[in-house]
């Protein structure tokens, strides 16, 4: 969960993953994330990774000039395995901010298939 490399076998919205800098999952890393943008164009958000506690917690935030994403995974250990629980929040910069009302109920649709797919890896 920690190498955001991974996120592409869930989630179906992403193209492309590209680590800048770094190798892998840590502290400090920062990915290239494209994803599939609103009317056909992709768009390119750079995660940086501002916590990880390996193995229960990782915080990044993604960020281009339109979008900014903060993400936080943790993982509990349970008897049978562990439980995941991903947090995202994704808000519109600058002059389009306004739609911030609009875009939470588009992101959580792309969230719920985003959490299919990662159900069906984790299983």
């Amino acid at each position: 969960m920690a190498d955001l490399r991974n996120c592409a076998e869930w989630d179906r919205c992403i193209i492309r993953v590209e680590q800048i800098k770094g190798s892998g999952a840590g502290l400090g890393t920062i990915f290239d994330i494209t994803v599939k943008g609103m009317g056909g164009k992709d768009s390119v958000l750079r995660y940086e990774t501002l916590e990880y506690d390996e193995p229960t917690n990782i915080l990044v935030k993604g960020r281009n000039w339109m979008f900014t994403s903060i993400d936080r995974v943790t993982i509990v250990p349970t008897a049978t395995g562990c439980d995941v629980t991903y947090d995202a929040i994704l808000t519109a910069n600058w002059i389009i901010a306004p739609m911030n009302l609009l875009l939470g109920r588009v992101f959580n649709k792309v969230g719920d298939t985003a959490t299919r797919g990662l159900r069906k890896v984790l299983a």
